[in-house]
């Protein structure tokens, strides 16, 4: 694997780990998310660095369409968050935290391990 989509791939999980990391100290629930302004910012912030990272992973290789589910839609995320940020939905968000990311993570994991094995 190239070097750097190896060191993306490290950004994306180490990404996901910050996210984890702001729900330690209380549960994942929705109505405590959307009260907590900067854990919002902070996790959509976090959501465009994924995005950024699977976008230059993309370019870079796009095989990885097939090895990362959803490569488009994440980079198409980022976009909106960017771009639309006015706009963006606490519970599309909370759906992409919950359902979304804890898949993406096993993925990246994955991948890094497998590259460890070559």
């Amino acid at each position: 694997m190239d070097k750097r989509i190896e060191k993306w791939l490290l950004d994306i999980y180490e990404t996901i780990k910050s996210i984890e990391s702001y729900f330690e100290d209380e549960p994942k629930d929705f109505s405590l998310y959307v009260k907590n302004e900067m854990r919002k910012k902070a996790v959509e912030r976090n959501l465009e660095i994924i995005g950024e990272a699977v976008n230059r992973i993309l370019n870079q290789d796009p095989t990885f369409t097939k090895k990362i589910s959803d490569a488009r839609p994440i980079v198409d995320l980022r976009n909106y968050i960017i771009h639309s940020y006015d706009s963006v939905s606490d519970e599309n968000i909370w759906s992409i935290l919950i359902t979304h990311l804890p898949k993406l993570k096993t993925e990246v994991e994955a991948l890094l391990n497998e590259n460890l094995q070559k």
